[in-house]
């Protein structure tokens, strides 16, 4: 059994594994969700075990309710759960609004909204003192695309990130004072393959110019920044949102 348990959702690769392998440095058991790639999320497995930690790795799609409880039921079975990282996140080939249809809309809007207010929900049932928890902390994974809204390419993204910020506020405010603490985590552009995902692997690179520190950010940098928010350092932090951006400006 662990003493701390930290479940990341979409945990197998970039920002979501980053968090997975720095919360086991910090002694935490993780629990590494993953939707469909059960090599990726066994190899980071693989890597906490290798340093003497321990993790499990749990399919589940967190826009399914099933899904929801299995993830965390495993959580249960690890030990008692101290954070959730609300990573699990989708996006799609790059297109205008006017040519999107509902399908991708909804999508989008249940793995990336309804897939953390789910997530979030069953983490409170376990560490609210409402519920005879002992407190913890949520992490929401947001995007600077909240802030520019994706004109072009990503609207519907940019829209359910937009939803998230809202929801990290509202819900940090809902249980203030039952012992859990709720903030998100702005990244900006970021070098992993979620860009792949959007359709455009080499959009890292090719911003990376018009970013003030002159490079895309790395996983490990937005990881260091999720782990802060859930440890004790940050006790007095909540309703915050972090910008992980190196500098680049976005709209207020």
């Amino acid at each position: 059994m662990a003493d701390k348990v930290l479940v990341v959702t979409g945990g197998g690769r970039g920002i979501g594994a980053a968090v997975c392998r720095l919360g086991a440095a910090r002694g935490y058991g993780v629990v590494v969700n993953y939707a469909g790639n059960v090599a990726a999320a066994e190899a980071v497995c693989h890597e906490i075990h290798a340093m003497g930690s321990e993790a499990v790795a749990v399919r589940g799609d967190v826009s399914d309710p099933d899904d929801v409880e299995h993830i965390f039921a495993a959580a249960d079975r690890m030990g008692p759960l101290a954070a959730l990282v609300n990573n699990a996140g989708m996006i799609a080939e790059p297109k205008r609004v006017d040519a999107m249809d509902a399908a991708r809309i909804n999508r989008m809007f249940a793995v990336n909204v309804t897939g953390s207010m789910l997530c979030a929900g069953a983490a409170i049932r376990r560490m609210s003192t409402r519920h005879g928890g002992k407190g913890g902390a949520i992490v929401n994974l947001t995007s600077a695309a909240a802030k520019l809204g994706g004109a072009g390419a990503y609207a519907d993204y940019a829209a359910s990130k937009g939803a998230i910020d809202t929801f990290t506020i509202g819900l940090a405010t809902e249980v203030a004072g039952e012992g859990v603490r709720v903030n998100g985590v702005r990244p900006g552009i970021i070098d992993t393959e979620f860009h792949a995902m959007g359709g455009d692997p080499d959009r890292a690179a090719k911003l990376a110019p018009s970013i003030p520190m002159g490079r895309a950010g790395t996983a490990e940098e937005v990881a260091q920044s999720v782990l802060w928010l859930c440890s004790d350092e940050a006790a007095y932090v909540t309703g915050t949102t972090i910008a992980v951006t190196g500098g680049r400006a976005i709209m207020p």
